[in-house]
């Protein structure tokens, strides 16, 4: 199993025995050192922050939702249950940006 950036999975977060949908954030690695991958979970609670993304309505998801980065953390890539679709793009251009916010980390501009 290989996730790429930008794939919506349904992980098993061990939380009181629930999957949740996360969003992988990882960079596109075919050989990476471990078999993890960084995601950013995707919660129906939003509190309009600028740790939040907004996305659009998604048909592989019932309800609004957004990423919360900061929930930002890894995973062992066995714990992904199965790829639920993708994110647009532009979505992930929005993403990026609020994951370098809450890391206060410079982006570069393209």
């Amino acid at each position: 199993m290989n996730p790429k950036s930008g794939e919506v999975w349904l992980a098993d977060l061990g939380l009181a025995a629930k999957t949740r949908p996360v969003v992988i954030v990882s960079r596109d690695d075919a050989n990476p050192p471990r078999a993890l991958t960084i995601y950013v979970p995707l919660t129906t609670q939003n509190r309009n922050s600028p740790y939040e993304v907004t996305l659009p309505k998604l048909r592989f998801l019932n309800k609004d939702s957004v990423a919360n980065v900061q929930g930002l953390r890894s995973i062992p890539t066995v714990r992904l249950e199965r790829k639920l679709g993708d994110l647009p793009t532009i979505v992930m251009k929005q993403i990026k940006p609020a994951i370098a916010f809450a890391l206060d980390l410079e982006m570069k501009s393209d």
